[in-house]
């Protein structure tokens, strides 16, 4: 791959360009094209969550009362079936009844998807949300 700069036009609507603009200043980018580049990467790391057998990386995130019985003993058998997706995980008591729990996981998006969909799924589980990213393998 090239690290070769590319310029390139785009043609659209003004009213949609001052939008971007502003979505610009809010999040902080020096310009259009380092936004611009950021979402292509953005789709680009969608788009490998879509091949079932693409190696990506992510994390699960939890929220659950931790005295709901059997709860927390069903998170964990469904950690350790799946074990190898784990890389690592973070437990916060937030008050004395919730918990936090964040999962960071790393194999085929299917499987990792599925985990996460039988996690967040689980009887008890308040909130539960799947974050995707990418190994940074084949990201320019």
């Amino acid at each position: 791959m090239s690290n070769k700069l590319v310029r390139f036009g785009i043609s659209m609507n003004k009213d949609l360009l001052e939008k971007f603009d502003e979505l610009i200043v809010k999040k902080g980018y020096s310009n259009r094209s380092e936004a611009i580049r950021d979402l292509i990467r953005n789709r680009l790391v969608e788009n490998e969550w879509e091949d079932e057998d693409k190696q990506v990386a992510g994390t699960i995130t939890l929220i659950y009362d931790h005295h709901v019985k059997g709860l927390s003993d069903e998170l964990n058998e469904l950690q350790h079936n799946y074990h190898d997706l784990f890389l690592s995980t973070t437990h916060v008591h937030l008050d004395h009844h919730n918990c936090l729990e964040v999962l960071v996981v790393k194999g085929k998006a299917g499987e990792t998807r599925e985990v996460a969909e039988r996690l967040i799924g689980t009887k008890g589980v308040k909130h539960g949300k799947l974050t995707i990213t990418s190994t940074g393998k084949g990201l320019v």
